[in-house]
Protein backbone atom coordinates (compact mmCIF):
# COMPACT_ATOMS: atom_id res chain seq x y z
CA UNK A 1 0.00 0.00 0.00
CA UNK A 2 2.89 2.54 0.44
CA UNK A 3 6.52 2.63 -1.29
CA UNK A 4 9.35 4.86 -0.92
CA UNK A 5 9.23 7.95 -2.18
CA UNK A 6 12.57 7.79 -4.11
CA UNK A 7 12.27 5.07 -6.80
CA UNK A 8 15.37 3.09 -7.98
CA UNK A 9 16.64 3.42 -11.63
CA UNK A 10 19.25 0.53 -13.03
CA UNK A 11 22.13 0.82 -15.25
CA UNK A 12 23.13 -1.65 -17.28
CA UNK A 13 26.11 -2.34 -18.75
CA UNK A 14 25.86 -1.94 -22.57
CA UNK A 15 27.75 -5.33 -23.11
CA UNK A 16 24.63 -7.34 -20.69
CA UNK A 17 21.05 -7.67 -21.42
CA UNK A 18 19.28 -5.16 -18.29
CA UNK A 19 17.29 -8.36 -17.56
CA UNK A 20 20.22 -10.02 -15.38
CA UNK A 21 19.07 -8.00 -12.24
CA UNK A 22 15.47 -9.81 -13.11
CA UNK A 23 16.06 -13.39 -14.28
CA UNK A 24 14.00 -15.54 -12.61
CA UNK A 25 11.31 -15.03 -9.64
CA UNK A 26 14.03 -16.73 -7.14
CA UNK A 27 16.63 -14.72 -7.83
CA UNK A 28 15.95 -11.20 -9.64
CA UNK A 29 16.80 -8.41 -7.45
CA UNK A 30 14.09 -6.17 -8.91
CA UNK A 31 11.61 -8.13 -7.45
CA UNK A 32 13.54 -8.14 -4.06
CA UNK A 33 13.57 -4.31 -3.96
CA UNK A 34 10.15 -4.20 -4.76
CA UNK A 35 9.03 -6.30 -2.23
CA UNK A 36 10.95 -4.30 0.41
CA UNK A 37 9.09 -1.05 -0.91
CA UNK A 38 10.97 0.61 -3.85
CA UNK A 39 9.53 1.50 -7.28
CA UNK A 40 12.19 0.37 -9.76
CA UNK A 41 13.01 1.25 -13.05
CA UNK A 42 15.34 -0.64 -16.05
CA UNK A 43 16.76 0.67 -18.29
CA UNK A 44 17.64 -1.73 -21.72
CA UNK A 45 20.00 -0.14 -24.20
CA UNK A 46 19.62 -0.66 -27.77
CA UNK A 47 21.50 -3.79 -29.45
CA UNK A 48 22.77 -1.60 -32.44
CA UNK A 49 23.09 -2.69 -35.81
CA UNK A 50 25.06 -0.85 -38.92
CA UNK A 51 23.27 2.08 -38.84
CA UNK A 52 24.02 3.14 -35.26
CA UNK A 53 27.75 2.99 -35.99
CA UNK A 54 28.14 6.75 -35.24
CA UNK A 55 26.83 6.64 -32.14
CA UNK A 56 29.27 7.85 -29.21
CA UNK A 57 29.89 7.74 -25.48
CA UNK A 58 28.14 11.82 -24.98
CA UNK A 59 25.13 9.87 -26.70
CA UNK A 60 25.29 7.05 -24.41
CA UNK A 61 25.49 9.00 -21.39
CA UNK A 62 22.79 12.06 -22.73
CA UNK A 63 20.41 9.83 -24.62
CA UNK A 64 20.79 6.83 -22.69
CA UNK A 65 21.38 8.01 -19.00
CA UNK A 66 19.95 11.39 -18.45
CA UNK A 67 17.43 10.89 -20.81
CA UNK A 68 15.73 7.93 -18.09
CA UNK A 69 16.78 9.99 -15.37
CA UNK A 70 14.65 12.51 -17.16
CA UNK A 71 11.70 10.06 -17.35
CA UNK A 72 11.46 8.58 -14.37
CA UNK A 73 11.31 11.83 -12.77
CA UNK A 74 8.34 12.77 -15.42
CA UNK A 75 6.43 9.48 -14.88
CA UNK A 76 6.86 9.67 -11.12
CA UNK A 77 7.48 13.48 -10.02
CA UNK A 78 9.97 12.53 -7.38
CA UNK A 79 12.60 15.14 -7.10
CA UNK A 80 15.55 12.61 -5.98
CA UNK A 81 16.16 9.17 -7.12
CA UNK A 82 18.84 5.92 -6.16
CA UNK A 83 20.75 5.35 -9.60
CA UNK A 84 22.42 2.15 -9.57
CA UNK A 85 24.89 0.78 -12.33
CA UNK A 86 26.28 -2.32 -13.28
CA UNK A 87 29.65 -3.00 -14.81
CA UNK A 88 29.98 -0.09 -17.43
CA UNK A 89 26.79 1.21 -16.59
CA UNK A 90 27.93 2.25 -13.31
CA UNK A 91 30.78 3.86 -15.29
CA UNK A 92 28.75 5.45 -17.07
CA UNK A 93 26.20 6.36 -14.08
CA UNK A 94 29.85 7.81 -12.20
CA UNK A 95 30.22 10.31 -14.78
CA UNK A 96 26.78 11.53 -14.68
CA UNK A 97 27.14 11.90 -11.43
CA UNK A 98 29.84 13.82 -11.27
CA UNK A 99 28.37 16.21 -13.70
CA UNK A 100 25.35 16.51 -12.11
CA UNK A 101 27.67 16.75 -8.64
CA UNK A 102 28.93 19.72 -10.00
CA UNK A 103 26.25 21.28 -12.01
CA UNK A 104 28.33 21.46 -15.32
CA UNK A 105 26.46 19.19 -17.37
CA UNK A 106 23.51 21.30 -19.32
CA UNK A 107 20.21 19.49 -19.11
CA UNK A 108 18.73 20.32 -22.81
CA UNK A 109 15.65 20.74 -21.33
CA UNK A 110 15.07 17.89 -19.23
CA UNK A 111 14.18 18.39 -15.61
CA UNK A 112 16.36 15.79 -13.97
CA UNK A 113 16.12 14.26 -10.59
CA UNK A 114 18.67 14.88 -7.80
CA UNK A 115 20.51 11.35 -6.94
CA UNK A 116 19.96 10.20 -3.39
CA UNK A 117 22.23 7.62 -3.66
CA UNK A 118 24.55 6.59 -6.37
CA UNK A 119 25.42 2.25 -6.29
CA UNK A 120 28.33 0.58 -8.22
CA UNK A 121 28.20 -2.84 -9.12
CA UNK A 122 31.67 -4.04 -9.87
CA UNK A 123 32.23 -0.82 -11.96
CA UNK A 124 35.55 0.45 -12.84
CA UNK A 125 35.93 4.01 -12.58
CA UNK A 126 40.22 3.78 -12.40
CA UNK A 127 41.50 1.84 -15.41
CA UNK A 128 44.82 2.11 -14.34
CA UNK A 129 44.83 -1.75 -13.41
CA UNK A 130 42.26 -3.24 -15.26
CA UNK A 131 43.16 -6.77 -14.85
CA UNK A 132 43.55 -9.56 -17.11
CA UNK A 133 41.33 -7.94 -19.36
CA UNK A 134 44.01 -5.17 -20.18
CA UNK A 135 45.89 -8.03 -22.07
CA UNK A 136 43.73 -7.56 -25.00
CA UNK A 137 43.91 -3.35 -24.64
CA UNK A 138 46.56 -1.91 -26.47
CA UNK A 139 46.86 0.27 -29.56
CA UNK A 140 48.10 -1.98 -31.64
CA UNK A 141 44.80 -4.63 -30.74
CA UNK A 142 42.42 -1.78 -31.05
CA UNK A 143 43.65 -0.60 -34.57
CA UNK A 144 42.58 -4.14 -35.40
CA UNK A 145 39.25 -3.55 -33.63
CA UNK A 146 38.73 -0.59 -35.88
CA UNK A 147 39.81 -2.13 -39.25
CA UNK A 148 37.01 -5.09 -38.34
CA UNK A 149 34.05 -2.83 -37.44
CA UNK A 150 34.87 -0.75 -40.26
CA UNK A 151 32.58 -3.28 -42.58
CA UNK A 152 30.14 -3.42 -40.07
CA UNK A 153 29.68 -0.81 -38.32
CA UNK A 154 29.48 -2.57 -34.92
CA UNK A 155 31.83 -5.53 -32.67
CA UNK A 156 29.69 -8.64 -32.50
CA UNK A 157 28.68 -9.88 -29.70
CA UNK A 158 30.12 -13.16 -29.69
CA UNK A 159 33.46 -11.67 -30.19
CA UNK A 160 33.02 -9.99 -26.83
CA UNK A 161 32.10 -12.97 -25.06
CA UNK A 162 34.40 -15.07 -26.28
CA UNK A 163 37.47 -12.44 -24.87
CA UNK A 164 35.56 -12.66 -21.90
CA UNK A 165 35.28 -16.45 -21.48
CA UNK A 166 39.27 -16.30 -21.83
CA UNK A 167 39.27 -14.42 -18.57
CA UNK A 168 38.01 -17.33 -16.65
CA UNK A 169 38.80 -20.27 -19.29
CA UNK A 170 39.34 -22.67 -16.49
CA UNK A 171 35.61 -22.79 -15.58
CA UNK A 172 33.82 -21.43 -18.62
CA UNK A 173 35.76 -23.33 -21.28
CA UNK A 174 37.97 -26.58 -19.93
CA UNK A 175 35.96 -27.45 -16.97
CA UNK A 176 32.91 -27.43 -19.11
CA UNK A 177 34.18 -29.34 -22.14
CA UNK A 178 36.03 -32.00 -19.65
CA UNK A 179 32.81 -32.68 -17.96
CA UNK A 180 30.65 -33.25 -21.73
CA UNK A 181 33.66 -35.22 -23.47
CA UNK A 182 35.54 -36.57 -20.94
CA UNK A 183 32.88 -37.45 -18.29
CA UNK A 184 29.85 -37.35 -20.97
CA UNK A 185 27.68 -35.11 -18.51
CA UNK A 186 25.30 -33.39 -20.29
CA UNK A 187 25.05 -29.51 -19.16
CA UNK A 188 22.36 -28.73 -17.73
CA UNK A 189 21.49 -25.34 -18.54
CA UNK A 190 19.64 -21.98 -16.49
CA UNK A 191 18.95 -18.66 -16.18
CA UNK A 192 22.41 -17.32 -15.92
CA UNK A 193 23.63 -19.44 -19.25
CA UNK A 194 20.71 -18.70 -21.07
CA UNK A 195 20.88 -14.77 -20.52
CA UNK A 196 25.47 -15.54 -21.26
CA UNK A 197 23.61 -16.91 -24.73
CA UNK A 198 22.00 -13.34 -25.50
CA UNK A 199 25.05 -11.92 -26.53
CA UNK A 200 24.82 -7.81 -27.51
CA UNK A 201 26.59 -5.61 -30.41
CA UNK A 202 28.87 -2.47 -29.28
CA UNK A 203 28.53 0.36 -32.16
CA UNK A 204 31.83 1.35 -33.46
CA UNK A 205 32.67 4.81 -32.69
CA UNK A 206 31.34 4.22 -29.16
CA UNK A 207 33.17 1.01 -28.50
CA UNK A 208 36.62 2.70 -29.60
CA UNK A 209 36.02 5.70 -27.57
CA UNK A 210 35.34 3.93 -24.38
CA UNK A 211 38.53 1.55 -24.90
CA UNK A 212 40.82 4.61 -25.77
CA UNK A 213 39.56 7.20 -23.57
CA UNK A 214 38.67 5.29 -19.95
CA UNK A 215 41.20 2.29 -20.73
CA UNK A 216 44.38 3.56 -22.38
CA UNK A 217 44.35 7.21 -21.24
CA UNK A 218 42.37 6.63 -18.15
CA UNK A 219 40.95 10.08 -18.36
CA UNK A 220 38.26 9.68 -16.12
CA UNK A 221 40.41 8.81 -13.35
CA UNK A 222 42.70 11.82 -14.06
CA UNK A 223 40.01 14.40 -14.69
CA UNK A 224 40.21 14.58 -18.46
CA UNK A 225 37.24 13.16 -19.66
CA UNK A 226 34.54 15.81 -21.16
CA UNK A 227 30.63 15.39 -20.85
CA UNK A 228 29.75 17.84 -23.83
CA UNK A 229 32.77 20.06 -24.13
CA UNK A 230 32.86 19.97 -19.66
CA UNK A 231 35.73 18.37 -17.86
CA UNK A 232 34.36 16.79 -15.22
CA UNK A 233 35.81 15.00 -12.10
CA UNK A 234 34.44 12.42 -9.50
CA UNK A 235 35.64 14.53 -6.80
CA UNK A 236 32.61 16.33 -7.40
CA UNK A 237 29.72 13.43 -6.54
CA UNK A 238 28.19 14.74 -3.94
CA UNK A 239 25.55 11.63 -3.35
CA UNK A 240 26.10 9.07 -0.70
CA UNK A 241 27.83 5.60 -2.73
CA UNK A 242 27.33 2.23 -1.96
CA UNK A 243 30.47 0.57 -4.04
CA UNK A 244 30.20 -2.92 -4.59
CA UNK A 245 32.79 -5.63 -5.62
CA UNK A 246 33.12 -9.35 -6.28
CA UNK A 247 36.00 -11.70 -4.82
CA UNK A 248 36.19 -13.70 -8.33
CA UNK A 249 35.75 -10.43 -10.36
CA UNK A 250 37.88 -11.20 -13.69
CA UNK A 251 36.28 -8.12 -15.05
CA UNK A 252 36.41 -5.85 -12.78
CA UNK A 253 38.89 -7.07 -10.33
CA UNK A 254 37.96 -5.41 -6.62
CA UNK A 255 41.15 -4.07 -5.82
CA UNK A 256 40.72 -1.87 -9.06
CA UNK A 257 37.00 -1.25 -8.40
CA UNK A 258 37.66 0.18 -4.67
CA UNK A 259 39.82 2.63 -6.18
CA UNK A 260 37.16 5.20 -6.51
CA UNK A 261 37.71 5.94 -2.45
CA UNK A 262 40.99 7.92 -4.28
CA UNK A 263 38.74 9.97 -6.44
CA UNK A 264 35.64 11.09 -4.17
CA UNK A 265 35.00 12.76 -0.86
CA UNK A 266 31.27 11.48 0.11
CA UNK A 267 30.27 8.64 2.24
CA UNK A 268 31.54 5.38 0.45
CA UNK A 269 29.78 1.98 1.86
CA UNK A 270 31.90 -0.60 0.61
CA UNK A 271 31.42 -4.41 0.39
CA UNK A 272 33.34 -7.04 -0.98
CA UNK A 273 31.21 -10.07 -1.92
CA UNK A 274 31.74 -13.79 -2.28
CA UNK A 275 31.36 -14.98 -6.22
CA UNK A 276 32.31 -13.63 -9.31
CA UNK A 277 31.24 -10.71 -11.62
CA UNK A 278 27.78 -12.25 -12.70
CA UNK A 279 26.88 -14.61 -9.60
CA UNK A 280 28.54 -12.28 -7.02
CA UNK A 281 26.38 -9.38 -7.90
CA UNK A 282 23.09 -12.13 -8.42
CA UNK A 283 23.45 -13.37 -4.68
CA UNK A 284 20.05 -13.24 -3.59
CA UNK A 285 18.97 -14.50 0.39
CA UNK A 286 18.68 -18.04 0.66
CA UNK A 287 21.72 -18.85 -1.33
CA UNK A 288 23.99 -21.26 -0.53
CA UNK A 289 27.72 -20.54 0.42
CA UNK A 290 27.40 -16.26 0.28
CA UNK A 291 28.96 -13.83 2.14
CA UNK A 292 30.17 -10.63 2.01
CA UNK A 293 32.46 -7.87 3.93
CA UNK A 294 31.61 -4.46 4.70
CA UNK A 295 32.65 -1.47 5.88
CA UNK A 296 32.05 2.39 5.42
CA UNK A 297 34.11 6.07 5.35
CA UNK A 298 32.83 9.46 5.44
CA UNK A 299 33.98 12.42 3.95
CA UNK A 300 37.32 14.27 4.87
CA UNK A 301 38.74 10.86 6.28
CA UNK A 302 41.45 8.70 5.32
CA UNK A 303 40.47 6.83 2.29
CA UNK A 304 43.44 5.17 1.62
CA UNK A 305 43.80 1.14 1.36
CA UNK A 306 40.24 0.40 0.95
CA UNK A 307 41.16 -3.43 -0.12
CA UNK A 308 43.21 -3.77 3.23
CA UNK A 309 40.23 -2.24 5.13
CA UNK A 310 37.96 -5.11 3.09
CA UNK A 311 40.08 -7.87 3.40
CA UNK A 312 39.75 -7.34 7.53
CA UNK A 313 36.25 -6.56 7.86
CA UNK A 314 34.30 -9.19 9.52
CA UNK A 315 32.49 -11.69 7.29
CA UNK A 316 29.08 -11.54 7.38
CA UNK A 317 26.71 -14.34 5.92
CA UNK A 318 24.20 -14.34 3.73
CA UNK A 319 23.24 -12.39 0.85
CA UNK A 320 24.49 -8.76 0.21
CA UNK A 321 21.30 -7.51 -0.78
CA UNK A 322 20.19 -6.59 2.33
CA UNK A 323 22.71 -4.58 3.10
CA UNK A 324 22.20 -2.60 -0.28
CA UNK A 325 18.46 -2.48 1.64
CA UNK A 326 19.61 -0.90 4.63
CA UNK A 327 21.46 1.48 2.97
CA UNK A 328 18.69 2.33 0.54
CA UNK A 329 16.20 2.88 3.39
CA UNK A 330 18.43 4.83 5.44
CA UNK A 331 18.65 7.44 3.01
CA UNK A 332 15.09 6.83 1.72
CA UNK A 333 12.36 9.79 2.56
CA UNK A 334 9.06 8.49 4.68
CA UNK A 335 7.11 6.43 2.76
CA UNK A 336 4.29 7.61 0.05
CA UNK A 337 0.46 5.68 -0.86
CA UNK A 338 1.45 3.90 -4.01
CA UNK A 339 0.19 4.92 -7.16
Amino acid sequence: ETVFAEPILMVPSWIMKYYILDLSPANSMVRYLVGQGYTVFMMPWRNPDATDRDLGLQDYLQLGVMDCMAAVKSLTAAPRIHAMGYCLGGTFLSIVAAALGAQKQPTRGRKLPALATVTLLAALTDFSEPGELGVFIDDDQIQTLRDNMSGTGYMPGRQMSGAFQFLNARELIWLRQTRRYLLGEDEVGNDMMSWNADVTRLTERMHSQYLTSLYLDNALASGHFDVGDTPVTLMDIKAPMLVVGTVRDHISPWHSVCKIALLTNTHTTFILAAGGHNAGIVSEPGHPRRSYRQYSVEPGRSRSEPDERLANAPKQEGSWWEALHAFLKARSGAPVQAA
